[in-house]
């Protein structure tokens, strides 16, 4: 475990240490694109924050190289190598995407051509457990289009859901926890090594996440753009095509019986390994819907709207930050349910457990629903949105509205006899969706 926590934190200083760089870098490469209809974000913003997530999993690849224990997975296995070949070239098409604005298309074609890659290399999927049937074995084809098809589904999830400040690089790694502990569970629990890449890969990427949230919370100061967002989507499809199809279950020893009973019985701890969408079951579905969305207004999969979850969200009411909580939550919940209900299938406490929490989940959707106020003796201690404040009186309105008809005729004679002073807005990456108060204080101005 020291290795891998070594790795974990090398991986996310390298990525903390190189975002702002990389940030005076894009803002200087002029990849600030303008502000689009559907981006919640008011003033330009720099991409290319995948360069530093990049380089933070090249660092953590030849730190673990390095260690003792971790240098077997190096030695015995190829996927190391394949997934940083199929992460090198995933990166560099979003590297281009976030300067030029390629075509969709264009991008679909080298995601498969990256899926590609990793399979020529060896991380493709062997054989799978089907429930009631056992160990069923693929073709080369076949593994190699569920393979490339499991790949690209996550890519493109994971990029959907990159549409609020912090969101997908915390979705990513809490995702990642909960996958790392049940590959970590297997490796070590058990003793099998056919997990220890799949560890690795897990213990990476969160350290990739780790590292760039710090510059990307809200407001955000760099975006890690389609190179970020498709390169974090590849490494975690990579991680669960890792040890897909390669444990017997036999090896577990956690039933006794034969094979067939064996595996149906496994299905739940199977489930994270099988179906990795389970575990980012939010931008999955975030995904579908979109699809669906689209194409039944006769649009192109690919055209960009603002009917995503998070724009939903704010829609309804909720802030920037609790949007993004509230899908924080949602991931975690699924996530650690589904690997809680793998170690422990036959625990109705933890079925209890998922669903108090659902049920809290779903109070906080509906909490823009809801006002209330806290009692007079409470105003100091809650958000200024929960406090009562005193109704003005009519006397009070009429003597506002004229003290500001005033205000607003000096205003206008002064602003007519004088220079007209601009505010050049900084490039700060804030994303606040209302409106904002713009101060000349410390800023440069022209006259």
């Amino acid at each position: 475990m020291r290795e891998y926590l070594l790795t974990l934190l090398i991986t996310a200083a390298v990525t903390y240490l190189l975002t702002g760089p990389v940030r005076k870098f894009a803002i200087v490469a002029g990849a600030m694109p303008e502000i689009r209809a559907r981006d919640v974000h008011r003033e330009p913003t720099p991409r290319l924050g995948g360069i530093a997530m990049f380089f933070g999993l090249c660092a953590g690849l030849l730190v673990a190289d390095h260690l003792e224990n971790l240098n077997e997975v190096f030695a015995k296995s190829n996927e190391p190598r394949a997934l940083l070949s199929g992460a090198a070239l995933i990166w560099l098409i979003g590297v281009l995407d976030d300067k030029f604005e390629i075509d969709a298309l264009i991008k679909l074609g080298g995601q498969m051509i990256a899926a590609g890659v990793m399979v020529v290399q060896g991380l493709t999927i062997l054989w799978l457990p089907v429930p009631g049937v056992g160990l069923v074995a693929v073709t080369q084809w076949q593994g190699t289009l569920l393979t490339v098809a499991l790949v690209v589904i996550t890519i493109n999830a994971v990029n959907f859901v990159d549409g609020l400040d912090g969101l997908a690089a915390g979705m990513v790694c809490i995702a990642t926890a909960a996958f790392f502990m049940y590959a970590y569970r297997i490796w070590y629990g058990y003793g099998i090594e056919a997990a220890a890449p799949a560890t690795l890969f897990a213990a990476i990427l969160m350290g990739m996440c780790l590292g760039f949230l710090p510059h990307n919370m809200h407001p955000a100061r760099i975006f890690m753009g389609d190179s970020g967002s498709m390169l974090i989507g590849l490494v975690l499809a990579g991680s669960a095509i890792s040890v897909t199809g390669q444990i017997d279950p036999d090896r577990l020893n956690l039933f006794s019986g034969s094979e067939r009973s064996t595996v149906h019985q496994m299905v739940p701890a199977y489930i994270p390994l099988l179906l990795p969408l389970s575990i980012i079951a939010i931008p999955a579905a975030d995904l579908v819907l979109a699809i669906v969305r689209r194409t039944w207004r006769g649009q192109s999969p690919f055209a960009a709207d603002r009917g995503h979850l998070h724009h939903r969200l704010l829609e309804i009411g909720h802030s920037h930050s609790r949007a993004v909580l509230i899908m924080y939550f949602w991931s975690a919940l699924i996530g650690f349910g589904v690997l809680a209900y793998s170690v422990n299938s036959a625990s109705m406490w933890i079925v209890l457990g998922v669903v108090f929490l659902s049920a809290i989940g779903l109070v906080m959707l509906l909490l823009p629903r809801f006002t209330p106020h806290a009692p007079r003796w409470a105003q100091h201690l809650v958000p200024p949105r929960y406090r009562r404040y005193p109704e003005p009186s009519k006397d009070g309105e009429e003597a506002g509205t004229e003290a500001g008809e005033a205000s607003t005729a000096a205003l206008t004679d002064t602003t007519t006899a004088s220079t007209t002073v601009t505010a050049v807005p900084g490039v700060n990456g804030a994303t606040a969706i209302g409106a904002r108060t713009r101060s000349t204080k410390g800023r440069k101005v022209r006259i």
